[in-house]
C-alpha cells in the first residue's frame, strides 16, 4: 500500500515513504509534520504502510480463492475509515 498525504501547511501532496525518509518532515516546505513526535510519527506511517500492503495481499488471496461467501465491507473499513479521519481532523490548517 502507497500511503499519501497532503502537508498542512504548504498544501501539497506527498507520499508517506518521503515523510518517513526526511525523518517527519513534509519532503517540499521541510517542516515538521509533528515535531513532538516526529519518531512515532515515523513509525506509524512505516507500520500503517506495511500493514496496509499485508491487508491487500491477504485479501487478494481470500478473492482468489473464490470462496462461497461475501464480506461485510464495514468489518473491512469501517475501523480504518474512522482513523483516516480522525488523522485528517487534527491537522494544522493551511495559512
Amino acid at each position: 500500500m502507497k500511503i499519501r498525504g497532503t502537508c498542512g501547511r504548504c498544501g501539497r501532496d506527498f507520499m508517506g515513504e518521503q515523510v518517513v525518509a526526511n525523518g517527519g518532515a513534509c519532503p517540499w516546505c521541510g517542516e515538521p509534520l509533528n515535531p513532538d513526535y516526529a519518531m512515532t510519527l515515523v513509525d506509524a506511517l512505516r507500520d500503517a504502510d506495511e500493514a496496509g500492503t499485508a491487508l491487500e495481499r491477504a485479501l487478494t488471496a481470500l478473492a482468489d480463492v473464490a470462496p462461497a461467501m461475501t464480506l461485510a465491507d464495514a468489518s473491512v473499513t469501517g475501523e480504518i475509515r474512522r482513523q483516516v479521519a480522525r488523522v485528517g481532523s487534527t491537522a494544522v490548517p493551511q495559512p
